[in-house]
């Protein structure tokens, strides 16, 4: 009889060992998507290891091998969370800097707009606005990679305040029509929604 625990070859000395790269990504994906949908469902507080690898289908010791602690499997849902989130620096810088109001708006609310972008968004803003470890994870994240990024871009010596400000400000929108939907907020046009705050995105970064 064959020892598929422990004999060589069998499932258990797999186990033991480095799991196949492709296995090994693939697990990770189902982690983190796993982790994303219980962060938006429950937000930070409510979301535990244990309930990430039971949605992911997988041992709560593999969630610590790959990622560690709740705060770095947060940390590593985010960042993919907000890699389309990270390409509007891209996206944003080809315009003349005068455009960037405009473009940063549309392309942000394109984000919030598409429901497949929707919900990893919302489980970074409701962890975020209900605990502090999740939030010093979202800022670090966000002013690294996309603030100074922007803030690189503008002549002036209060360029970082002005690029949070900015930020302020769609974040702020988001919230008012995204998570509380508050009306008539919530249910106006996009189009109006970007018409009326990519001008005041705009004074922020550039007027005086």
């Amino acid at each position: 009889m064959t020892d598929t625990a422990g004999g060589r070859g069998g499932v258990g000395s797999r186990r033991r060992g480095r799991p196949p790269r492709a296995e090994s990504a693939d697990t990770r994906d189902r982690i983190l998507d796993a982790a994303r949908e219980e962060f938006a469902e429950r937000g930070y507080d409510k979301t535990s290891v244990r309930g990430i690898a039971k949605a992911a289908g997988v041992d709560s010791a593999l969630v610590h091998h790959y990622f560690g602690t709740k705060e770095q499997v947060f940390e590593a849902a985010v960042e993919v969370a907000l890699v389309p989130a990270l390409a509007v620096r891209d996206a944003v810088l080809e315009v003349p800097l005068d455009d960037v109001g405009e473009r940063l708006t549309r392309f942000l609310f394109g984000l919030w707009e598409n429901p497949v972008t929707r919900r990893p968004l919302l489980a970074i803003v409701r962890s975020a606005v209900n605990n502090e470890a999740a939030a010093t994870v979202f800022r670090r994240l966000v002013s690294a990679q996309l603030l100074r990024r922007i803030a690189g871009e503008i002549d002036s010596p209060d360029a970082e305040l002005r690029a949070e400000l900015a930020a302020a400000q769609l974040v702020g929108v988001a919230m008012m029509r995204y998570v509380i939907k508050i009306e008539p907020i919530a249910s106006a046009d996009p189009e109006q929604i970007i018409a009326r705050v990519a001008p005041v995105v705009q004074g922020h970064l550039t007027g005086p």
